[in-house]
């Protein structure tokens, strides 16, 4: 078998596992992935934690003590969700060692319901990096309006973080500049600037997902003819929006300093439409300096059947903005999707983790210890 995941890794790509639970933690399954499959992060969301949570009896043991301890249940799922990403942490630390801080990250969110507020995100912020009191955690922070001042407030703070849920190109410079303005707050604060690190995760197949519905919906043949192409063409108009602002000046003098480029990351990278190649969006997103967050059908996909052959993304530029034209001239505004997909992202995970709180709640009930 051709190690494709290696192929990837060598050209710059982080391969990371969009995926967590406490059995891939007692199993030794997150390190075999590590050992076998070149994995060297993950990312976690509400929706993957509701998952893992409901699923299996893993978690017994401690939701017997936090029953015992008549805990709310929004404690119970903070200790639990916590526990995780520590332990996933402390696996993942030698990753984090061996390249400086820049791979071997955990990602945990910030409560969804949180989104549209800012100081209420940068207070979770805070406390989730408390509480996991890892060095290599990333909070993970949704891009909303109100989120872009929580994220500058936060990196301002030192706290390393995992922008999520970018969907749009103007949405996406505003997360560069608020990385930026929060290192340069972090700089007046006297801190080391070489230990905060951040990706900016880019939402790739729901892009599809919402404008094929809407090319099928029309049905003619130049409509088709774009059918799973605007995603790629998004993300690749990303990464160069990414070269453009990581060779200003504003960000040479953060360098002189010793920070990080902000990498950008495809998240959302299993594919939704069966029609489409597995690993359609791993093979043709490769390039330097980036991470790919993959589900394991995904991972195990790209190492079964991936074609990685090189950056895939330099020098695209001029396709991919005629591609995002061709489908504007259908009349599907790319703005009017973009927003649609930011909403139904806070709105997705916002009902994942009210699910957690039901699925918890009864779990708590359940392992209570009986009275008298």
């Amino acid at each position: 078998m051709t190690d494709a995941l290696k192929r990837l890794s060598d050209e710059g790509v982080a391969i990371w596992l969009d995926d967590l639970s406490r059995k891939r933690i007692t199993s030794g399954n997150l390190a075999e992935l590590m050992d076998q499959q070149h994995v060297v992060g993950v990312t976690t969301n509400p929706t993957i934690f509701q998952k893992a949570i409901s699923e299996g009896d893993g978690y017994d043991t401690q939701l017997t003590d936090l029953a015992a301890r008549k805990v709310t249940v929004e404690e119970a799922i903070r200790m639990i969700t916590t526990a995780d990403v520590r332990d996933a942490a402390d696996i993942m630390r030698p990753v984090f060692d061996a390249t400086d801080g820049r791979d071997g990250r955990v990602s945990i969110e910030v409560d969804p319901r949180l989104a549209h507020d800012t100081r209420a995100t940068v207070a979770e912020a805070k406390q989730l990096a408390w509480l996991v009191d890892r060095p290599n955690t990333l909070i993970k922070i949704p891009a909303t309006e109100a989120g872009i001042p929580a994220i500058a407030e936060t990196i301002g703070l030192g706290i390393s973080v995992n922008v999520t849920l970018i969907f749009s190109l103007e949405r996406y410079r505003k997360v560069m500049d608020a990385f930026l303005t929060g290192l340069e707050k972090a700089k007046e604060r006297g801190l080391d600037l070489s230990k905060i690190h951040s990706v900016a995760s880019f939402f790739v197949s729901r892009v599809d997902t919402e404008i094929d519905k809407r090319i099928d919906a029309l049905g003619t043949d130049e409509a088709k003819a774009l059918r799973g192409k605007a995603a790629i063409a998004n993300a690749r108009l990303a990464y160069q929006a990414y070269e453009e602002v990581f060779s200003t000046d504003r960000w040479g003098a953060l360098e002189r300093e010793g920070a990080n480029k902000q990498r950008p990351l495809w998240a959302s990278t299993g594919v939704k439409d069966k029609a489409y190649k597995a690993t359609m969006y791993v093979d043709e997103l490769v390039a330097p300096n980036t991470v790919n967050t993959m589900p394991e059908a995904t991972l195990f996909a790209t190492e079964e059947q991936g074609d990685i052959r090189g950056n895939t993304v330099s020098g695209t530029y001029e396709q991919a903005r005629a591609d995002l034209d061709a489908v504007e001239a259908l009349g599907i505004s790319y703005d009017e999707v973009v927003q649609l997909l930011e909403d139904e992202g806070v709105d997705k995970f916002e009902a994942s983790w009210n699910d957690l709180l039901k699925s918890t709640e009864a779990e708590l009930q359940r392992l209570a210890p009986s009275e008298g």
